[in-house]
C-alpha cells in the first residue's frame, strides 16, 4: 500500500469530528482485534475528494472485532450494548457492532453466499464485495491511525469501483453500484 496514500487517507479520516469521536470512543471500549471499516472510511475519503461534507451519504459505522472464545449472539449483545451505551442519541445507533468470529455462522442464510470461517478481523476485508470498500481503521493507544486495505488504497482514491477479484460477483451488485452512484455520481464503475 502507498505510504502516501495512507498518510493521505489518514489525513481525511481525522478531519471528520464523527469519525474520529466514533475511533475515539471504541479505542476506549478496546473490544478484541477491532476495526472501523467500509463505508464509514472509504465513503469519508469520497466526501474529501468531491468536496462534500465528512458525513455526507455515511449511513452507519461499521465496528469489527474478533473474539472466537464464545461466538453465541449473546456474547455479542453484550459488547453491542457496551458499544451503544458509549455514544449519545443518534450516532449509537448508527455504530454496527459485528463479531468477525461469527460471521460464518449467519452470512449464508442472510446472503445466499458461503462463508468460511475468519482467523481475524482483517481477514474480512479480503472477502468484501468491492476492493474501495475493503479498507479499515483503528485508532491507536498512541493516536496513530493504522490502516488495513489488502486491496490497496488506489481504487478509493480514483473513485472506483470494481468487483473484488478473490471472490464471485456478490449478490446483489447491482444494488450497491445503484446506491453508490446515487450519493457519489462522481464515480467509475467497472464491471466484472
Amino acid at each position: 500500500m502507498s505510504e502516501d496514500l495512507e498518510a493521505r487517507l489518514a489525513g481525511i479520516l481525522r478531519a471528520s469530528p464523527t469519525l474520529m469521536t466514533v475511533l475515539t470512543t471504541v479505542r476506549d471500549l478496546d473490544p478484541p482485534d477491532w476495526r472501523i471499516f467500509s463505508g464509514a472510511v472509504y465513503q469519508t475519503a469520497w466526501n474529501a475528494l468531491t468536496g462534500r461534507d465528512p458525513d455526507y451519504g455515511v449511513k452507519d459505522y461499521d465496528l469489527g472485532y474478533f473474539d472466537d472464545a464464545d461466538t453465541s449472539y449473546e456474547a455479542e449483545d453484550v459488547v453491542i450494548r457496551r458499544v451503544a451505551a458509549a455514544f449519545p442519541p443518534g450516532l449509537a445507533e448508527k455504530v454496527e457492532v459485528r463479531n468477525q468470529a461469527r460471521v460464518a455462522i449467519w452470512f449464508e442464510s442472510r446472503f445466499g453466499e458461503p462463508y468460511a470461517p475468519l482467523a481475524h478481523t482483517d481477514e474480512a476485508l479480503g472477502r468484501f464485495v468491492a476492493p474501495c470498500f475493503a479498507v479499515g481503521v483503528r485508532l491507536e493507544k498512541d493516536d496513530a491511525l493504522s490502516i488495513a486495505a489488502p486491496f490497496g488504497l488506489a481504487d478509493v482514491f480514483d473513485l472506483t469501483i470494481r468487483p473484488n477479484p478473490n471472490r464471485p460477483l456478490a449478490k446483489g451488485w447491482d444494488r450497491v453500484v445503484a446506491s453508490a452512484r446515487a450519493r457519489w455520481p462522481e464515480l467509475t464503475v467497472v464491471q466484472a
